[in-house]
């Protein structure tokens, strides 16, 4: 069977792809990418010349055959991990950098560990249940945002954790990249018209 590795590409900066990274992508005989683009610049910069497949989250199990049956290949795709494994091939992590922890790293919160929530729900009745449960949560939660839903999310919860402070993290290592601190409310009045770019918010624990 083939092996599947799964590659973590740098966020945003590019000199922050690994050196193991880098070997693996130029021995791969082709690569997966949710966006074929971003992933070009990267090779390109490093001298790396692959087949690229597109495989994107949207259409991500209509995919799955075209992709499985071209591997090696590199992607982190949910989906894809599974199918693989199920499957038979070898699935191997090449870790790298990650929004997650970069932005708990410069949070400075205390607590045992923490919560990685995805991308907070879209619908308030979802979202209030969740920060309801944050309440007496002792561990700091991460979450992911979309600039299109940042302010209705900052403002949600600024209603149910009103001192709970938080850190937002706006286009890590990338160009724009920016830092904000504090309550929610005060965090939306500091973000002004700035709601561009991926966002990564850090909620403190109780």
């Amino acid at each position: 069977m083939s092996r599947l590795y799964v590659v973590a590409t740098p966020i945003g900066n590019l000199e922050d792809v690994s050196a193991r990274a880098l070997r693996v992508l130029g021995e791969v005989s082709a690569i997966a990418a949710e966006d074929t683009r971003v992933t070009s610049r990267l090779l390109a910069r490093h001298g790396i010349r692959k087949p690229m497949l597109s495989y994107r989250a949207p259409v991500e199990r209509r995919g799955l055959p075209r992709v499985l049956g071209a591997l090696d290949v590199s992607d982190p795709g949910q989906a894809l991990v599974s199918a693989a494994w199920a499957a038979g091939h070898t699935v191997v992590p090449i870790p790298g950098p990650s929004s997650v922890t970069a932005a708990l790293s410069i949070a400075g919160y205390g607590g045992p560990g923490f919560m990685f929530l995805g991308y907070l729900p879209r619908k308030p009745g979802e979202m209030r249940r969740l920060l309801e449960s944050l309440r007496v949560a002792e561990r700091p939660a991460v979450a992911f945002e979309s600039p299109f839903r940042i302010r209705k999310s900052l403002a949600l919860i600024g209603e149910s954790l009103p001192d709970r402070s938080l850190t937002v993290t706006r286009e890590l290592t990338k160009v724009h990249e920016e830092v904000l601190r504090g309550t929610a409310s005060q965090v939306i009045e500091a973000l002004g018209d700035r709601a561009r770019g991926e966002f990564t918010l850090v909620i403190s624990g109780r």
